[in-house]
């Protein structure tokens, strides 16, 4: 039972020996996919090499930054926002208080009135 089972499953991966691809086939083919490499000079290929590595390490340091400095305190904005906002939810169901202010003045000599009291 277990030979019909593994003559029945389907491999995606081919035998080399049984490839329907020649040497020829292969050999062919072109060792670069870029036209314009061949007739590039040494000198400007490896200005382009060196311009490609420098925009690599700007890429990593941009990532960097963002990793270490920008998310975290970004994440710390937004963690304090959304808990100040909870507990407010939560103390307004908690304990629902409305204040009424009827007269203005009152209120503002009040506060004065506390702030110049003595503890």
């Amino acid at each position: 039972m277990s030979a019909s089972v593994s003559d029945s499953t389907l491999s995606f991966i081919e035998d080399p020996s049984t490839s329907s691809t020649s040497r020829a086939d292969i050999d062919s083919l072109p060792e670069s996919l870029d036209s314009d490499s061949d007739s590039d000079s040494d000198e400007g290929s490896s200005d382009y090499s060196d311009a490609e590595r420098e925009w690599r390490e700007s890429l990593q340091q941009l990532e960097l930054l963002l990793s270490m400095v920008v998310v975290p305190y970004l994440g710390k904005y937004v963690g304090r926002k959304c808990a100040y906002w909870g507990w407010a939810k939560f103390m307004r169901w908690k304990y629902p208080v409305e204040i009424v202010v009827t007269s203005k003045a009152a209120t503002i000599g009040a506060g004065a009135v506390a702030a110049l009291s003595p503890l």
